[in-house]
């Protein structure tokens, strides 16, 4: 007779193999089987032509289940480990399926599509095979974690708040227990190099050993964090290096041949060759991050900023940092950069520009005309601005600043963005986003009165309370990580790169205008939207400031999204959730991206003090622009922002590349200058990256059609 198997093929029915089974079963249990009991079984069986697989294991379990339970608990398992393990076989399989006909990488990945990953491959393929595992482990051991620490309960509440999605752990798919990202200080550097992280490589001792050392220093420190590595000191400390090799005043050389070989560069131009190396190096896809390239970070300061970060910095050596010449670094490696990019699609490093205000202006007039001359010739990055040098920006979004308000209660004691471009030694160990659209929706929904006042304080109550269980959360996974510290596996922080007390735990927002929009609020520069707003961020503000500690602190961050945005909307519109019509994903703005009604104005207004002000860690505000503005229009508008608390922002102009002649232009056109081609993409930021369009995700691309450029 013939037995079916799951896979639809047939085979001869076989005593044989249920002898072996049986007898297996008997074995794990740690019990005796004999030819009796074996043939017991096969004298039970009922067989028939065409019977399956499953139907003649049914028969084996109910009949073991006469004779000895633990025997017959030890064959049921095995045979479901058989069979879940043949189920993700073929999973798996479908998804390698599923990849080969992906229109590109990010479109292809099942779990956190990402546009950092510019083409499809075997490697980012294999990358995505296994991510779901980590997701059931993460989960896993947060779940016990939780449970261990406070109670079963708990535990529970965070699983049902993930599979219900109001709540999202940012970073499940990397290494269990992983971190996520980092802005590092530079010292240990110059004093252990690479050693104390697990290289060979002494600290660097000229130019070139810097160069080549830093480029290995920015890959091992990414290769333990899930997320961004910034390094805000890489201009001050190459400036050093030069300094050392080229002496106090190297300025005065700079057009002077200082290598003597068949290239004969000048001095001027070794440094354009070390900017290269660096920056094409840390560009290249690196295999350990899935074939993503290096999250990269780096930061500018205007003189007083510069002056209030490192006034009391001395190098190992007793010097100090000298201005003169980090400024002309500086703005040489921001003119290299941005021309550099008319030559090659470079996405990283994401720049920021800090500079302080005084709440009218820009203190530091030369460096206000500088960064409004750099927009005007079509450079993309971020600026920062806050009006004391003890605040700091840390990557595309996330901000710091260790001024006092006025009240204890609210958390504007550190405010710090979590990923690092303009501050030294700091970062997010965990990020925790809230759904707030389907928070405040459940609140508005519960059984209470109507009006505005009830309404509020059922949103405040549920806002709180997810809160402080995200705390909770955030905590568990806290001790996760200080094991793995003790463990001695996360070197970056014994080597003293990091501190783990100076890493926030962030609870991340998404869904807030759409969360507006139910509750029949205009979303704009209006006194009720406001209202909304901060009640929202100043409730857990509260919170956040309520459960810091000396070892946990806490800060919130309108998290980018660029996966999350998309999934939340689906989400919430599957279980029947009000969801705007208007787009197809969350905003990681103030305001709707699609939004053609707001001006550059509005658009600044919305990301000013009086919404941002209790959003300790930190918005990113991106200004979508048709072309690019004159040098006296960016520095208006740099006025306009000092004036309104506008403290992170970008403009994004759309740059075409041909992709027949590869020519890059500035401006956004319908056809290429060089060869008069029509095949033509166009770069901007998904969120706070610049890549070609034509690599984000499907939903991506829908949503960047739709963007107001004005």
């Amino acid at each position: 007779m013939e037995v079916r198997k799951s896979d639809n093929s047939v085979e001869e029915y076989s005593t044989e193999k249920i002898r072996r089974g049986v007898k297996s079963a008997f074995k794990v249990a740690g019990k005796p089987c004999d030819d009796i009991i074996v043939d017991f079984v096969i004298h039970k069986m009922r067989i028939y032509d065409n019977i399956t697989t499953a139907e003649i294991r049914k028969q084996i379990e109910h009949c073991l289940m006469d004779i000895d339970k633990d025997a017959a608990h030890a064959y049921i398992e095995k045979y479901d480990q058989m069979t879940a393990d043949k189920v993700a076989v073929a999973r798996r399989q479908d998804f390698i399926t599923q990849y080969l006909d992906a229109s590109n990488a990010a479109t292809g990945s099942k779990f956190d599509a990402n546009a950092n990953v510019e083409h499809k491959n075997i490697v980012t393929m294999g990358n995505e095979l296994h991510k779901e595992d980590n997701i059931l482990q993460n989960r896993r051991m947060l779940y016990e974690r939780i449970r261990l620490l406070y109670n079963k309960k708990t535990a529970k509440q965070y699983i049902k708040d993930i599979e219900t999605h109001v709540l999202y752990k940012h970073d499940e798919t990397a290494i269990p227990g992983m971190p996520y990202c980092v802005a590092v200080t530079m010292y240990p550097f110059l004093t252990d190099g690479l050693t104390k992280i697990g290289g060979i490589s002494t600290a660097p001792t000229d130019l070139k050993s810097f160069c080549g050392e830093f480029i290995n220093l920015v890959f091992s420190i990414a290769s333990q964090f899930a997320g961004a590595v910034a390094t805000p000191e890489f201009l001050m400390y190459m400036d050093y290096f030069i300094r050392k090799d080229y002496g106090e005043g190297y300025l005065s050389r700079l057009d002077e041949v200082v290598e003597d070989n068949a290239k004969r560069r000048t001095l001027e131009s070794v440094i354009e060759n070390c900017f290269q190396q660096v920056v094409h190096s840390i560009n290249m896809p690196s295999g350990n991050r899935g074939y993503q390239t290096v999250f990269w970070n780096v930061g500018y300061f205007d003189r007083p900023y510069f002056e209030g970060v490192f006034g009391d910095f001395y190098f190992p050596d007793g010097t100090r940092p000298r201005w003169e010449t980090l400024s002309w670094l500086q703005k040489k490696f921001m003119k290299w950069f941005n021309k550099e990019r008319e030559r090659y699609i470079l996405t990283f490093p994401v720049e920021t520009m800090a500079m302080l205000t005084d709440g009218k202006d820009l203190v530091d007039s030369e460096y206000a005309d500088f960064t409004s001359e750099m927009w005007a010739e079509g450079h993309s990055f971020f600026c920062y601005l806050s009006d004391s040098p003890d605040s700091l920006s840390s990557c595309c979004r996330l901000r710091n600043s260790i001024k006092d308000l006025e009240d204890e209660e609210h958390n504007h004691n550190t405010h710090q963005f979590s990923m690092g471009t303009a501050s030294v030694a700091t970062g997010s160990k965990s990020v925790m986003t809230i759904n707030l659209n389907r928070v405040i929706q459940d609140a508005y929904n519960r059984e209470g009165e109507t009006d505005r006042e009830s309404v509020y304080g059922r949103i405040r109550e549920a806002v709180a309370d997810v809160t402080e269980r995200v705390h909770k959360y955030q905590t568990a996974f806290n001790s996760i990580v200080k094991d793995f510290y003790e463990a001695d596996m996360l070197p970056v922080y014994s080597a003293g790169f990091i501190s783990m007390n100076k890493q926030y735990l962030t609870i991340g927002v998404n869904g807030l205008t759409d969360a507006a929009e139910f509750l029949g609020i205009e979303i704009g520069d209006n006194r009720e939207y406001e209202e909304f707003v901060n009640l929202v961020l100043e409730t857990i503000n509260v919170v956040n400031r309520k459960d810091r500690t000396r070892e946990l602190m806490f800060n919130t961050e309108f998290v980018p999204g660029e996966n999350l945005s998309v999934k939340n909307y689906n989400w919430d519109k599957k279980d029947g959730y009000f969801v705007s019509q208007k787009h197809e994903m969350y905003s990681s703005y103030f305001f709707n991206p699609e939004d053609e009604s707001l001006s550059v104005l509005d658009k600044m207004r919305l990301h000013g003090n009086r919404y941002v002000r209790y959003l300790d860690g930190g918005s990113a505000c991106h200004i979508n622009i048709r072309e690019h503005m004159s040098k006296e229009q960016y520095r208006q508008l740099l006025r306009v922002a000092a004036e309104n608390g506008t403290n992170y922002f970008t403009f994004n102009c759309r740059n075409t590349v041909c992709n027949d002649c590869g020519h890059i232009s500035k401006d956004t056109l319908q056809k290429c200058p060089k060869c008069g081609s029509g095949n033509l993409d166009y770069l901007t930021r998904i969120i706070g990256y610049l890549k070609r369009v034509s690599s984000f995700s499907e939903a991506r691309q829908r949503e960047e059609h739709i963007r107001a450029y004005k």
